[in-house]
């Protein structure tokens, strides 16, 4: 049976490549969420007024991969020190965040940055969000059609893409190489 895990590390085509390459991965969406705007667009988004994030909805088998294993290749393959921002993406949509889908998630959510912090000697602010009472509170909307699959697509010819994407992939390679699909 699959699980759904939800972060949201910047802009949502960098942290869909990185998920797409990791063995026991099913499926990524690319997505907005922890907004106030019913079905806000990416323009909307973008202009940074709904609250949210732009985000990825993984579906993963939990028999070959761990949500905490998630964790780490997520935290470990952008920049979770950076406030409201991932390089020249500035403003809360692009903010570091981990979205629960119940408590044992946001338990290991704050495990996993743990780790990170004392493996990294600096402060993530990756905040973990859209939780109340146990119960996810957040509302996922998924993107438009043309932000799906991106990287594949026209993020190969786009070249803020070629200049960010690389090198988080190499990150996931270099730091993560077991849980690497094969065919990436």
């Amino acid at each position: 049976m699959s699980e759904t895990a939800i972060f949201a590390g910047g802009c949502f085509w960098c942290t869909e490549a990185v998920m797409k390459d990791v063995i026991g991965v099913d499926t990524v969406e690319s997505g907005y969420i922890g907004g106030s705007v019913e079905n806000p667009t990416y323009k909307q988004v973008c202009g940074g007024d709904t609250g949210h994030a732009e985000a990825v909805r993984v579906t993963y088998d939990p028999g070959t991969i761990s949500y905490a294993e998630l964790l780490d290749m997520f935290l470990g393959t952008h920049d979770p020190t950076q406030l409201n921002r991932q390089g020249n993406d500035v403003g809360t949509q692009y903010r570091s965040a981990i979205f629960p889908l119940d408590a044992a998630q946001a338990e290991e959510a704050e495990a996993a940055i743990g780790r990170w912090n004392a493996a990294n000697g600096k402060m993530a602010v990756t905040t973990i969000e859209g939780l109340s009472d146990g119960e996810q509170s957040a509302t996922w909307y998924p993107a438009e059609g043309y932000h799906q699959d991106y990287w594949e697509g026209e993020g190969q010819r786009n070249p803020y893409c070629q200049a960010t994407i690389p090198p988080k992939l190499m990150k996931l390679r270099k730091s993560f190489q077991k849980y690497v699909k094969d065919d990436a």
